[in-house]
């Protein structure tokens, strides 16, 4: 794993993406992060820290709490741990140019003793201990989709208490970090608001949302 790729596709003189600092000493607890990113097309970044880089799958229609939807999650190129905390705007004519919102962040734990071996093999059990992604998951790689440049892998939710029929990337549209839309990042960070808009919910839909979180933190408040 390396992050040579990852390097290569970026001018770090324009794109206030990080470039990646040596490995960071070793933590007991991994990370994980979840950044929708408008570029091209809207979709959901789906990263694992291993082995002090992050591992990344682009998953198109984002994560899904129901157990029996399985989600389409294309291998793509090894990220910095540092990028876990990128949220702004790539700029125009550079890789991946847009909108990016930290969507989800938190800890995950392998259910596997090996999981350079599960990841050979195509099939990777964990553990999400997020902010809106929670309990355990899979992921599968299917070498019938793969395409030249990435490798297809399946994202999945295992049925438990934390699996849902709702549908969590339109209830919870805020990011984690500042609790705000594609629309608020690309303003803020000068990029095109109209298109970073295009990846949000309806205004009616992000307000209702947006009151049920704020009851929910009130609630959580007011617990003894």
């Amino acid at each position: 794993m390396s992050l040579s790729e990852y390097r290569k596709k970026r001018n770090f003189r324009v794109t206030p993406e990080p470039s990646g600092g040596p490995p960071a000493e070793e933590i007991s607890r991994l990370i994980f992060v979840i950044q929708k990113h408008l570029s091209s097309h809207l979709h959901y970044d789906f990263r694992l820290e291993w082995n002090g880089i992050l591992l990344s799958w682009a998953v198109p229609k984002g994560p899904s709490l129901s157990s029996s939807v399985k989600r389409l999650a294309m291998r793509v190129e090894d990220h910095p741990v540092e990028y876990a905390n990128f949220e702004g705007v790539i700029p125009e004519g550079e890789y991946g140019a847009g909108t990016v919102m930290v969507w989800d962040k938190g800890t995950w734990e392998p259910e596997i003793p090996d999981v350079d071996a599960a990841l050979k093999e195509g099939e990777l059990k964990f553990t999400l201990l997020g902010k809106k992604l929670k309990g355990s998951w899979v992921l599968v790689h299917t070498p019938g989709y793969s395409s030249t440049r990435h490798s297809a892998w399946l994202l999945i939710k295992h049925e438990d208490r934390y699996a849902s029929k709702r549908d969590i990337t339109l209830d919870e549209p805020y990011s984690v970090l500042t609790h705000r839309l594609l629309a608020d990042i690309a303003r803020d960070g000068g990029g095109d608001v109209k298109k970073a808009a295009s990846g949000d919910p309806s205004a009616d839909r992000a307000v209702r949302a947006s009151s049920t979180k704020a009851a929910s933190v009130s609630a959580r408040k007011r617990q003894p």
